[in-house]
């Protein structure tokens, strides 16, 4: 079987057998990207951050039945220039994202580049990740109300304390304290916010608890992660997010974006853009979809969208490898004679799912077995369980290589050839082996020799949006202080 041709793990020739090696080679021709591959991939995705910015784009990128058909957003966020390190001030910070809801108190000290948070998290129930608007905010303004009470005395301080809102959805900005939602993504369909200012309603949600707090900013995670990375390392250009979902911020200078033309802002100006690059190629003209892409985008929430993150994200990669392995257990080759109840769950595995499978080095995989017995009442005999560990290598392998394309199309776009990229997000930060996988995949893409260390480092900083929307609302409140008539 030498000759069977693997790139993928040519060793797995001598674990699996020989009548499954040729349906395996089938998905790796699915899941393989070579280097040409990446760097097309790259190319094309240049293209579409540039038309993101252009008047057509602009135009086209608000709210409607058509608008992921178009381009990538590349929202402009309105925040104007990254913290001196200087900031003072105590904030509070509400952080939504596709899974959890944070809230934090940031107290930004005197020290240069330095911060303490005090934060709950708490999981956001299914419930209202499909219900209506109202009982979105309120279940937000609910969980505030709590964390008022254990850490600022209920809010009966006297004082309206200053709250910075990291909503992770695309908005589409007139000011840093406005946004109408253009669409859900990551699997919420909440009725009455899409096409509306969502401050307005949240603020609403507040009146209703009578919480003694004023909304200063708004902005994306990407974008909070930009501010906070940079504040603590200055050489970090790009902020990205790999959890949930996918998405990058950069700041770029306003001359080059035809959209803001007409904005009066000076020419000189920069703002950071959200790029909102989890709906790249939605037209399907250059990322390479296996029938398992379009099953899960067919079943989906929002089918047609979002394609780019579906394809990487952490939210789709356990999915993946659940509908392969039903695949494979229906032609008879995985788990024969065995109860696959669970296995056919919708969303039955999480990417820790695959992370923990891949970290067992034993020779009997024991912590995966263990892994697949809990999460699916499965029993996989030791071929089983080695054939799965190649094919959760694929899919992984896949999603850390694609997710290097967006990144290496913003430091082409800025012709960056050296700096940190600020990263977030549970997949980044707790699948060992993806940012290695990443990293590779940028050497490729730029073609470094093996003896240059990474020019474009990907570093991991953890919470940061939190901290970035704390200065964001810092810079916000400068701002207001420095307008006051003398």
């Amino acid at each position: 079987m030498a000759g069977s041709g693997f790139r993928y793990r040519p060793e797995i020739l001598d674990e699996i057998k020989e009548e499954d090696i040729m349906y395996l080679k089938e998905y790796e021709d699915w899941f393989v990207l070579e280097s040409d591959q990446l760097k097309k991939i790259t190319d094309h995705f240049v293209k579409e951050l540039e038309k993101g910015l252009t008047k057509e784009g602009g135009n086209i990128v608000s709210f409607g039945p058509n608008l992921d058909q178009v381009t990538t957003p590349m929202n402009v966020t309105w925040v104007m220039g990254f913290p001196s390190g200087h900031e003072t001030g105590r904030i509070l910070t509400l952080d939504m994202g596709g899974t959890n809801l944070r809230v934090c108190d940031v107290c930004l000290s005197t020290r240069k580049r330095d911060f303490e948070q005090t934060q709950r998290k708490y999981k956001l129930p299914d419930e209202v990740k499909t219900g209506t608007g109202e009982q979105l905010w309120d279940f937000i303004a609910g969980r505030l109300e709590t964390f008022l009470h254990e850490h600022h005395n209920g809010g009966r301080t006297g004082t309206t304390l200053p709250l910075s809102f990291t909503f992770s959805f695309p908005v589409d900005q007139k000011s840093i304290r406005s946004g109408v939602l253009q669409r859900w993504t990551k699997n919420f369909n909440v009725t009455g916010v899409e096409g509306q200012d969502i401050i307005p309603q949240l603020e609403a949600a507040f009146q209703r608890k009578n919480l003694p707090v004023r909304i200063v900013a708004l902005i994306n995670d990407t974008t909070g992660t930009l501010i906070a990375s940079h504040y603590r390392d200055p050489q970090v250009k790009v902020g990205s997010i790999f959890s949930t979902g996918c998405n990058a911020a950069y700041m770029e200078e306003c001359e080059l974006i035809p959209k803001l033309a007409d904005s009066g802002l000076p020419k000189n100006a920069k703002v950071i853009i959200n790029t909102e690059y989890g709906a790249f190629d939605n037209d399907r003209k250059i990322l390479p979809l296996t029938p398992f892409d379009r099953q899960i985008d067919h079943e989906s929430a929002r089918p047609g969208t979002q394609i780019y993150e579906k394809m990487v994200s952490g939210l789709y990669i356990g999915e993946m490898l659940r509908l392969i392995m039903l695949k494979l257990h229906e032609e008879g080759r995985l788990f024969k004679d065995q109860d696959v109840t669970r296995l056919r769950n919708e969303n039955a595995l999480e990417a820790s799912f695959l992370s923990v499978a891949e970290m067992d080095f034993s020779d009997r995989l024991d912590d995966m077995r263990e892994e697949f017995e809990e999460s699916l009442g499965l029993s996989p005999s030791l071929h089983e369980l080695r054939i799965c560990r190649y094919l959760i290598g694929l899919v992984a392998t896949r999603a850390a290589r694609l997710y290097a394309c967006g990144i290496a199309a913003i430091c082409k776009k800025k012709n960056l050839r050296r700096c940190h990229i600020g990263v977030d997000g549970s997949v980044f930060n707790r699948y060992s082996g993806f940012k290695g996988r990443a990293a590779q995949a940028l050497r490729e893409i730029f073609d470094w020799p093996p003896t240059e260390l990474e020019l474009i480092a990907l570093n991991a900083f953890e919470d940061g949006s939190g901290v970035g929307a704390a200065l964001a609302a810092a810079l916000v409140l400068e701002g207001e202080e420095k307008a006051k008539p003398l």
